[in-house]
C-alpha cells in the first residue's frame, strides 16, 4: 500500500513538474528551400520526441516520396498538406508541440512565398522568438529581408539566425561570418534586441542539439540548448498590469467578479486598479482561479478579480494598475496586414476587435503601403491581399489600448467584414491620434426636432439606389416636386450633380465610390439635422456603404428606395450612352458591366422599374411617407 501511494506521489509530482514547465512559442521562416521543415523535423527526431507509429510512417514515406534518396526526409514531419508534399514546399502554417526536460515548445513552420504573407503573420502573431533560416550557399536574400521585416512588425525581438546547409559549403567559418555580419547590418533598422547566429546542418544534425565535430571553430550554443535557456518572460513580468475583461461573473447576488486572462504584468490582493475609460478606481479584494484563491497572479493566467467597490465594468473594458495606464482614444495610427481577396476600401465600415472590445471602425486615411521586399514606402489608395500599409483608423467609440511595442495583446486587433463576418485584416497600433482630444461636439440650443417641427415634417433621408438608367433620379425629382407642392422643405442630392463640386476629385474605382458615399452620407446627416427631408439619388453599389449611411441616422429616419430595373432595360434606355461605352471598354469600373452592384436585402420601398411608371412610383413613395407619419 505504501509502495502504491509512493508511486502515485511520484506520478503526481512528475505531472505537476510537467504542468509548470515554461512554454516557448517560436516560428521558423526563411526563403523557399532554406530547410525550415527539415530543421524542425530534425529537432523532433534528435530529441527522441516521436512515437513509434510516427517513426514507421516517416521511414516509409521517406522511401516513397522523400527527397533524400530513400534516407530519412525530416521535412515530411511538417509538410502535412498533400499539395505541399507534391510540390515540396510549405504553403500553410504547420504547428507542432514538443517538450524537453527543461521547457515546452510550440513551433510554427511558416511559408516562404510572398503570396502567403498572411499565413506567416498568423504564425508569428503569438510567437516569442523567430528562427530565421539562411541557406549558407545563398546568403541574405530578399526573402530573408521580407521575413525579418514581418517578424519585426509582429513585435518579435529575439532572433536565432540559423545558417543552414553548412555541410554544402565545407563547414567554412568565413562563409558563416560573412552571412552573420551581412544580416546584423541589415537588421539594425528592425529593432531586434537579441540576434544569436548559429551555423547548422539540419539534414546532418550539426549544432542542432549538441556540439558539431565538423565546426570546432564555433563556440556558441546549439539550437536546442539556446531554445531551452533563452529568457523571454522577464519583459512580460515587468510590464504594467492589464486585464481585458472577457466576462462579468455573477453566479449569485453575493459575488461579482471580472474574468479574463492577464495580458501583462502582475496583480496582487490589495493592489489599486482602474478602469481607464471611466477613471473609476478600486482595490483588488480577491484573485479567484479554478484552483482556488491566490494572493498573486501573473501574465497568461486566467483569473477572476473581485473588487472592494462597485464600479461599472463590462466585457470589452480593461482593468489596469493605477500607474502607467493604457491609452483610451477613438483614433489611432496602425500598421495593417490585409488578409482578404477583396481589397481594402478606405471609408468603408468594418468591425474592429481589440482584446475583448468590439466596435465599428473605418480607415480614415491610408498613408502608404510598404514594399515588404525593399521596405520602400509607396503611395496607394487601397491594399490588396497580403499587402501591408500604414493607416489612420477612426472608431465609433473610444477603446482602451497600448502601443503594440508595449503590449501585444492590448495593442493588436483584427478587422472583420460586417456582412460576411470574414476577418479581412490584422493590425498593430502605433499611437493614438491626439488631435481627437482637441475636437469636441459643440452644443447648440436649436435641435433637429425643433427645426423639423417648424417645417411640419419629420426630418429624414430617402435613399434612392439602383443601376444607372434605372429611373431613380427621375423618380426622386418627381417626389421632391410633390413634396414641395405640399409645402414641405426638401433637398435633392443627385450623384452627377454632387460630382461637379463636393466630390469632383473622386473617380470611379471601388475605393473612390466608397469615399463618394461616405461624403454624401455625412452631408445628408447634416441636412437631416437641419430638419429637411433629404432625397439622395446615387447608384451606391455596395451594401456596406448604404448601411454606413443608415447608421449615421436614428431609427426611422432612413428609408432605402430600391429602384429595381433589370440591366437589359437600363441598357435599352441608356440616354447618356454610358453602357455602350462601357461595353466597348471606354469606361472602366462601370456598375453592372465591369463593377458589381449589390442589391438591397431589406429596402423599405421597392419600385419595379420595368413595370411602374415614374409618376406612379412617386405616388407610392408619398403614400409610404404619409403612412409612416413623416409628412
Amino acid at each position: 500500500m505504501n509502495q502504491l501511494s509512493g508511486t502515485q506521489a511520484e506520478i503526481d509530482a512528475y505531472l505537476k513538474a510537467q504542468e509548470e514547465k515554461d512554454l516557448l512559442r517560436f516560428i521558423t521562416c526563411g526563403s523557399v528551400d532554406d530547410g525550415k521543415s527539415t530543421f524542425i523535423g530534425r529537432l523532433l527526431w534528435d530529441s527522441k520526441l516521436l512515437f513509434e507509429d510516427q517513426l514507421a510512417t516517416l521511414t516509409a514515406e521517406s522511401k516513397r516520396i522523400g527527397t533524400q534518396n530513400g534516407e530519412i526526409d525530416y521535412a515530411l514531419l511538417l509538410d502535412g498538406l498533400q499539395a505541399e508534399r507534391e510540390q515540396g514546399i510549405t504553403i500553410d502554417v504547420a504547428y507542432r508541440f514538443f517538450a524537453t526536460d527543461k521547457r515546452k515548445f510550440i513551433v510554427a513552420d511558416t511559408p516562404g512565398h510572398e503570396q502567403y504573407t498572411r499565413n506567416m503573420v498568423t504564425g508569428a502573431s503569438t510567437a516569442d522568438l523567430a528562427v530565421i533560416l539562411i541557406d549558407a550557399r545563398k546568403g541574405v536574400l530578399i526573402q530573408t529581408q521580407r521575413h525579418s521585416y514581418l517578424t519585426s512588425l509582429l513585435g518579435i525581438r529575439k532572433i536565432v539566425l540559423a545558417v543552414n546547409k553548412m555541410d554544402l559549403v565545407d563547414y567554412g567559418e568565413a562563409v558563416f561570418e560573412k552571412i552573420r555580419k551581412d544580416y546584423v547590418k541589415f537588421a539594425e533598422q528592425l529593432g531586434f534586441t537579441d540576434i544569436t547566429a548559429i551555423p547548422v546542418s539540419a539534414l546532418k544534425g550539426d549544432n542542432m542539439i549538441g556540439e558539431s565535430a565538423n565546426m570546432p571553430w564555433y563556440k556558441g550554443p546549439s539550437v536546442l540548448s539556446h531554445l531551452e535557456t533563452v529568457n523571454v518572460r522577464e519583459e512580460e513580468a515587468e510590464r504594467p498590469f492589464r486585464l481585458p475583461v472577457q466576462w462579468v461573473n455573477r453566479p449569485n447576488l453575493d459575488f461579482r467578479g471580472f474574468s479574463g486572462t492577464i495580458a501583462g504584468g502582475t496583480v496582487r490582493v490589495g493592489d489599486g486598479v482602474v478602469e481607464p475609460a471611466s477613471g473609476q478606481t478600486s482595490k483588488v479584494a480577491r484573485i479567484v482561479t479554478f484552483d482556488g484563491d491566490r494572493q498573486e497572479a501573473v501574465t497568461g493566467q486566467a483569473v477572476t478579480l473581485t473588487l472592494e467597490d462597485e464600479i461599472d465594468i463590462s466585457r470589452g473594458n480593461i482593468l489596469s494598475g493605477l500607474q502607467n495606464r493604457p491609452a483610451n482614444a477613438d483614433q489611432f495610427e496602425a500598421k495593417l496586414v490585409w488578409m482578404h481577396s477583396d481589397p481594402l476600401l478606405p471609408g468603408r465600415n468594418y468591425l474592429i476587435k481589440l482584446a475583448t472590445g468590439t466596435t465599428a471602425a473605418k480607415i480614415s486615411s491610408l498613408k502608404y503601403k510598404v514594399n515588404v521586399n525593399t521596405l520602400e514606402h509607396t503611395a496607394t489608395k487601397t491594399l490588396e491581399l497580403n499587402e501591408i500599409g500604414i493607416c489612420n483608423l477612426a472608431l465609433d467609440k473610444a477603446l482602451t489600448f497600448d502601443p503594440y511595442t508595449e503590449n501585444h495583446t492590448t495593442g493588436s486587433f483584427i478587422l472583420v467584414d460586417r456582412f460576411s463576418n470574414a476577418t479581412v485584416a490584422a493590425g498593430t497600433i502605433d499611437f493614438a491620434l491626439r488631435r481627437a482630444d482637441n475636437i469636441h461636439w459643440q452644443s447648440v440650443d436649436i435641435h433637429k426636432e425643433a427645426r423639423a417641427e417648424q417645417k411640419g415634417q419629420k426630418a429624414s433621408v430617402l435613399w434612392f439606389t439602383g443601376l444607372s438608367g434605372s429611373g431613380k433620379s427621375t423618380i426622386a425629382n418627381l417626389v421632391e416636386k410633390k413634396l414641395h407642392s405640399m409645402g414641405k422643405h426638401t433637398y435633392l442630392l443627385d450623384g452627377d450633380n454632387v460630382r461637379h463640386g463636393l466630390n469632383k476629385d473622386l473617380g470611379f474605382t471601388d475605393a473612390d465610390r466608397v469615399e463618394n458615399i461616405r461624403r454624401v452620407g455625412e452631408t445628408a446627416r447634416l441636412m437631416v439635422d437641419a430638419g429637411l427631408i433629404t432625397l439622395v439619388s446615387f447608384i451606391s453599389p455596395f451594401r456596406s456603404e448604404r448601411q454606413m449611411a443608415r447608421s449615421l441616422l436614428e431609427e426611422g429616419e432612413f428609408l432605402e428606395v430600391f429602384v429595381d430595373t433589370p440591366l437589359e432595360i437600363c441598357e435599352q434606355r441608356d440616354i447618356k450612352g454610358l453602357y455602350k461605352k462601357a461595353r466597348a471598354g471606354e469606361i472602366k469600373n462601370f456598375t453592372g458591366i465591369s463593377s458589381d452592384y449589390e442589391q438591397p436585402e431589406n429596402a423599405e420601398i421597392i419600385i419595379d422599374g420595368a413595370k411602374t411608371a415614374p409618376e406612379e412610383a412617386a405616388d407610392q413613395i408619398i403614400r409610404t411617407l404619409q403612412d409612416r407619419g413623416m409628412i
